[in-house]
């Protein structure tokens, strides 16, 4: 009774979990309906910085950062908050939801392939194979997009970009001693500090004209904050903390939410490229972690 209780709760966190990433895109997307990129990325990292840091510091009593462990999280923060982020949302002007969900659940790939040349070794063939359809799989899913105005070449440019940061600071933080640092701390301190390293874009770009306080860019900002920075990062490490191995395919359902959940609320085109272009995806995904 108790091993069925366990993978029930398991497959539910997993589902959820697949959920609301793939929800982010969406979010994004109907938040740039009302405002401007930084106006809803800044207060995105701030409320969920300091809901975690409240977590952590006040309610579970975690220490604080100690001495090098600040420039870790500046850099973690740089990399994994104020670029990754900062560019996607700056490219889901350009690109439509469903594309930007594919793309994230690209990173397993991408950071085989930073991995691999940051550490100065041979990128294995499985590796090579894997991007290639992934790379096939985005471009198939892309072309009708691209023909429909539902995407940009610097879109998907930028959106590349982002992702290649994203890959840089998940090796980065895997190659740094925390010294036994609470992941709820590091969470929380990376969230914040690249929220503040992204205040002066938001204050240079910001043109009061351009933003409407409603439902849509509030609402948005919400959503991405809480169910997303905060509940996707738990309900993924919680799958982490049971099975690393199995926790990786619940990427996998991430891009067929994703496109799910932009047909519902953008009314996003989904057809046999769409279709084909997420299957050559999660081939590629497939193969390279079934390798790990």
């Amino acid at each position: 009774m108790k091993k069925n209780a366990t993978s029930l709760r398991i497959l539910v966190s997993g589902i959820l979990f697949a959920v609301l990433w793939a929800s982010a895109s969406a979010a994004t997307k109907i938040a740039l309906q009302s405002a401007q990129p930084f106006v809803i990325a800044v207060p995105r990292f701030f409320i969920a910085g300091i809901i975690i840091l409240f977590i952590a510091h006040v309610l579970f009593k975690k220490r604080l950062p100690q001495k090098q462990e600040w420039r870790h999280l500046f850099i973690y923060g740089l990399l994994n908050i104020s670029i990754y982020l900062g560019l996607y949302v700056i490219a889901m002007l350009n690109v439509s939801a469903g594309l930007g969900s594919l793309s994230v659940g690209t990173s397993p790939v991408l950071i085989s392939i930073v991995a691999a040349i940051w550490l100065k070794q041979a990128v294995k063939p499985v590796t090579i194979i894997s991007l290639l359809l992934c790379s096939a799989g985005v471009y198939i899913a892309a072309y009708p997009l691209l023909e429909n105005s539902y995407a940009t070449p610097t879109g998907i440019l930028t959106l590349l970009l982002s992702m290649l940061s994203y890959s840089a600071g998940a090796v980065y933080f895997s190659k740094c001693k925390w010294n036994g640092l609470d992941i709820l701390t590091i969470n929380g301190w990376q969230t914040l500090i690249g929220g503040v390293l992204l205040m002066p874009f938001l204050f240079y770009f910001y043109d009061g004209h351009k933003n409407i306080y409603d439902i849509k860019s509030l609402g948005g900002i919400l959503w991405l904050a809480v169910p997303v920075s905060i509940g996707a990062v738990q309900l993924w490490l919680f799958l982490l903390k049971d099975n690393p191995v199995k926790a990786s395919f619940w990427l996998y359902l991430s891009p067929i939410f994703g496109f799910i959940i932009a047909a519902l609320t953008l009314h996003e085109p989904i057809g046999l490229y769409t279709m084909f272009g997420v299957m050559l995806v999660i081939g590629g995904l497939y193969i390279v972690q079934r390798k790990k």
